[in-house]
């Protein structure tokens, strides 16, 4: 990459050059510091805190939930009192994926920024746009007193990243706009009227194990350098799944040259499509070599089979300490057939939405925990019917494997209304500021207007806007400088136009 601004160093703000001179200076002020704050899912304390401080200097009203959804209540600027209360809309949270050199930690609130051109991106890390953005426009949004608006609720959701675990214990008495504004969208120039709601699955297989032998040496399978990103948005790519491809090298190795399986464990984000998987094997000393050559083989063929949208992904081939015990041949294949049974990639796309997938779902881990192998999945769709097949597919690869399926239903699909009110008002300011048309569509991974609407005592009107943010989920994540400049505007002229009296022109 050209023209890279140096990162802050580890512990530190973020270097003050990287966005100077940067509009909207206000936004871009808020977001920088959210990147110097700790806010991993389930772990949400020092944002939560930082919005609070945040909204007591402005003597703001603060609710919140028991799990801790909070809401900040913003009265209407003069004139606009009357307006329908408008629900801003985000999420705390944040996917806190690393690379292992990286001298940064999201988890740590340590996030080095860095600029490329048009594009922001982090050193090594996940960046937080997603959703770091919503919370920034909230909160510049009212900084500004120049901006007109009616009376706004900020709805600021935690664990959003884990099955939208905290928008689904909504006390949605927190709430009552007439109007939903989602700020979790992640492609410009659209409006999104929907989205796919989610079922994680998990397919766990007991094995006994037999203690290591003799003669046998240790071996560790290493895939790396995938693309990984987000498993719904990013499914269409073709991308690895780290998981899926160690799977696949191993059992092509072991239909030539027996060997025991120890573990495979990969993936760190239900809902990224995995960078990483480690396996180790037991391979009796005199079939080392052959072993190696086997599995080379496969690392071969994976990295033909990706040289176009993943060429940078490999499994690599060590020596590794013992271990105590490893399953037995048979249970190695039984269970190196499970993972390439388990479905993962797009399964079916829309006829509504050209281009959008209807049907997906994405291996996600896999977890060795003694003599149980555990795969989990994370399946969308906007249809729910066709999960039906997905949930027969993985419950007879659980059965011919000899283990037990275990079902999570998360949430529905948010069904697309194209006779919206607030949409054709959107689409107006849209094309008014910014000169052309959206495209108006839906999303194939899940936004909390899913849940909200069904937990207030009146479901809103409700869409969905954001600014370019491309391989979220993954340290490439990296959200485009002039789509937020776009993102803002708009923002900032829906709120307006949602607020106007009757009659009142722009």
């Amino acid at each position: 990459m050209a023209n890279l601004q140096p990162a802050a160093a580890p512990g530190t703000p973020p270097a003050e050059d990287v966005l100077g001179g940067v509009e909207p200076e206000s936004f871009w002020r808020r977001f920088q510091t959210l990147t110097t704050i700790a806010r991993p899912s389930r772990h949400e304390e020092l944002a939560a805190a930082h919005v609070r401080e945040w909204a007591a200097a402005k003597g703001l009203e603060v609710a919140a939930d028991e799990i801790g959804n909070m809401v900040v209540r913003v009265p209407a600027t003069a004139g606009r009192e009357a307006a329908p209360t408008i629900i801003l809309q985000g999420h705390l949270d944040m996917v806190c994926e690393r690379r292992p050199d990286s001298a940064f930690d999201p988890t740590e609130g340590r996030i080095g920024l860095r600029r490329d051109g048009d594009w922001l991106t982090a050193d090594g890390t996940t960046l937080g746009a997603d959703d770091g953005v919503a919370i920034a426009a909230m909160m510049a949004l009212v900084d500004d007193p120049s901006l007109p608006h009616g009376p706004l609720e900020l709805l600021m959701t935690v664990r959003e990243e884990v099955g939208l675990e905290g928008v689904q214990a909504l006390d949605g008495s927190l709430v009552g706009g007439e109007i939903l504004i989602n700020l979790d969208s992640e492609e410009d120039g659209r409006l999104t009227v929907g989205c796919a709601g989610s079922t994680d699955t998990w397919v766990r297989v007991q094995a006994s194990r037999e203690p290591r032998r003799d003669g046998e040496v240790a071996l560790a399978v290493v895939v790396a350098g995938g693309k990984g990103g987000h498993s719904g948005t990013n499914i269409t790519h073709g991308r690895s799944n780290a998981v899926k491809a160690a799977g696949r090298v191993l059992r092509a190795a072991l239909a030539s040259v027996p060997f025991r399986l120890v573990s495979l464990d990969g993936g760190k984000s239900r809902n990224a499509i995995p960078r990483d998987a480690r396996a180790v094997c037991l391979v009796e000393q005199q079939h080392e070599q052959a072993l190696r050559s086997a599995l080379d083989e496969a690392a071969a063929a994976l990295r033909d089979a990706y040289r176009v949208t993943d060429p940078d992904v490999d499994a690599a081939t060590a020596a590794t300490e013992m271990p105590a015990d490893a399953w037995g041949v048979d249970d190695t294949r039984r269970l190196l057939d499970l993972v390439a049974l388990v479905p993962s990639g797009p399964l079916s796309m829309s006829s509504e939405f050209e281009g959008l997938v209807e049907l997906s779902t994405s291996l996600g881990e896999a977890i060795t925990d003694g003599t149980q192998l555990t795969l989990h999945s994370l399946s969308r769709t906007s249809n729910g019917p066709l999960l039906d097949d997905v949930m027969a597919t993985l419950e007879a690869a659980a059965h011919l494997a000899g283990g037990e399926l275990e079902v999570k239903h998360n949430y529905g699909a948010w069904r697309p209304d194209l006779t919206s009110p607030v949409l054709a008002r959107t689409v107006d300011v849209f094309e008014r500021v910014l000169g052309e048309k959206p495209i108006v569509t839906a999303v194939h991974a899940g936004l909390e207007c899913a849940v909200i609407g069904g937990k207030m005592a009146r479901q809103p009107d409700m869409l969905s806007f954001g600014p370019q943010i491309e391989f979220p989920h993954s340290p490439d994540e990296r959200v485009s400088i002039p789509t937020v400049d776009r993102f803002w505007r708009l923002l900032v002229g829906v709120v307006d136009e949602l607020s106007r009296p009757a009659g009142a022109r722009p």
